[in-house]
């Protein structure tokens, strides 16, 4: 079974999130090991947080506000795959 890591603090899309994961057969988890990471742009640290992700190897899917472009391409900077959050549900179906 597939572990993701989610850190997300928005209870909506943290809901959103968990339900896609388990509808797709993997577990959502806050510990590891995982093989997939959703990150929350928006938050201190996010950026750095992608970069060490990355680093070891997890593939990364961050999403953020779509008026926030410059979050978005940073995360893709460091190494994520980032989309908008009307984006989020497909890419993650796309990558489970």
């Amino acid at each position: 079974m597939k572990r993701v890591l989610v850190e997300c603090r928005d209870l909506f899309f943290r809901g959103k999130i968990q339900e896609i994961i388990h509808s797709r057969g993997a577990e959502p988890v806050r510990e590891e090991p995982y093989q997939l990471a959703v990150v929350e742009l928006g938050r201190a640290g996010a950026e750095e947080r992608i970069r060490v992700l990355v680093k070891r190897g997890i593939p990364v899917l961050a999403f953020g506000t779509h008026v926030d472009a410059a979050a978005l391409r940073a995360a893709r900077d460091a190494g994520a795959h980032a989309v908008p959050n009307s984006q989020l549900e497909t890419e993650l179906r796309a990558l489970l």
